[in-house]
Formats: structure tokens, C-alpha cells, sequence
């Protein structure tokens, strides 16, 4: 679907500022704009306000690197969490699929992404670096190895157990449940969950 120019400008410019989300084509773009003109002021003020908001004041926990309201996330300063058990995944959206399986109560760490020359991603552009330093600190017993099971996450993966080798911390891996490459955030909760409860220690799924 082709577009003419639009009668305002200010129309078009927030039909375009709408259209740069992923997923977002100008088609639902505009639908998505007509809609908030056909809401009282308020409501849209209310809406602009929250990602402002969201933009300017959601941090990053300082511990696990998860979204959070303040320095240290909800989930890090939790007492009843399980702080010898770290589980490492890429990226926030993989701390919510954990979480929705109800079957985990440790602490997490997010790296921000996996190793990925083809994208020019090293060690040193994602946080490995500070997951060792958490596992140097002592306390953590296990690192559970979350990544989703591709290319990109086993190269992780690997690079991971090298890093912790010279810790005495148990490093274990999802049970294969989670089929090769599949993404995590994709995986249902159920399976997500079996292959947490039916981990296994890395070095053994390295050998086999």
C-alpha cells in the first residue's frame, strides 16, 4: 500500500515516529494514531508520559543487568531467591519466559546478547566479564546455562564454561527439551520448564 502525503504534518510525523518500531509497518502505524486522536487528551497524555517515563527512569540492575526501577532489580534483592544459583540468559525477554514457568528461584544474569562474529559480537560487547566477577565474589554454586540452543548460543555457551573453569561452581545446561535451534522466548512454558527442572552438567553434554 503506497501513501500520499497526509493532509498534517504532525499527523504524518507521528504515523512515522510509530512506524520505526519493529513490527510496526505504516499501515498499523497510522491505524494505531487515528486511534489515539479518538481518545479524550487525557489519554493520550497519559500514554506519552508513560514511555517518557520508561525512557528516562527504567535502569538496569547493576547486579544481573535486568530491567529495573532502581539499582539493584526486584528479583536480585528478593531474600527468598536462591543467591548460590545463577541462571544466564541473552537478554531480558528470556528472564520473563523463566519466570512464567514457575519452576526457578534463583538469581539470573543477562548478558545482552551471544557471540556472534558474523555481527561482530565478541566476549568483550556482552557481559561475560561481569558474570565472572559474580562467580569470583563466591556464594554461587551453579550457573545454569539458558541460551537459546543455536550457533551463536552454543559458541556462548562454550566460551562460558572456558571463563568458569577455575572456579569450583557447577556449570549445567538446559535438558534438550528446547529442540536446536529454537529461540528461547518461543519455547513453551511447559518444556521450557522440564528442561530447567532436567538440566545437566555442560561438561557432559560437551563430551557426548
Amino acid at each position: 500500500m503506497e501513501f500520499q502525503p497526509f493532509a498534517s504534518p504532525l499527523l504524518e510525523n507521528a504515523v512515522n515516529e510509530f512506524a520505526k518500531l519493529p513490527g510496526i509497518g505504516r499501515k498499523t502505524a497510522l491505524r494505531l494514531v487515528l486511534h489515539l486522536l479518538r481518545q479524550e487528551p487525557a489519554v493520550a497524555e497519559c500514554f506519552g508520559e508513560a514511555i517518557v517515563r520508561l525512557r528516562r527512569e527504567v535502569h538496569y540492575c547493576k547486579v544481573c543487568h535486568n530491567i529495573s526501577d532502581a539499582d539493584v532489580c526486584a528479583i536480585c534483592g528478593d531474600p527468598s531467591r536462591d543467591a548460590a544459583t545463577v541462571c544466564v540468559v541473552e537478554n531480558i525477554k528470556e528472564v520473563m519466559v523463566v519466570e512464567n514457568t514457575k519452576q526457578y528461584r534463583g538469581l539470573y544474569h543477562v548478558l545482552g546478547g551471544v557471540i556472534s562474529p558474523m555481527d561482530g559480537i565478541g566476549p568483550a560487547d556482552i557481559e561475560i566479564d561481569s558474570l565472572v566477577a559474580r562467580v569470583a565474589e563466591g556464594g554461587i554454586k551453579e550457573v545454569i546455562l539458558a541460551l537459546s540452543p543455536t550457533m551463536e548460543g552454543d559458541t556462548t555457551n562454550f566460551y562460558i564454561f572456558r571463563k568458569l573453569a577455575p572456579y569450583q561452581v557447577k556449570v549445567s545446561i538446559l535438558a534438550r527439551g528446547v529442540s536446536i535451534g529454537d529461540e528461547l522466548e518461543y519455547t513453551d512454558e511447559v518444556t521450557l520448564g522440564r528442561s530447567i527442572v532436567n538440566r545437566l552438567p555442560f561438561d557432559e553434554t560437551f563430551h557426548n
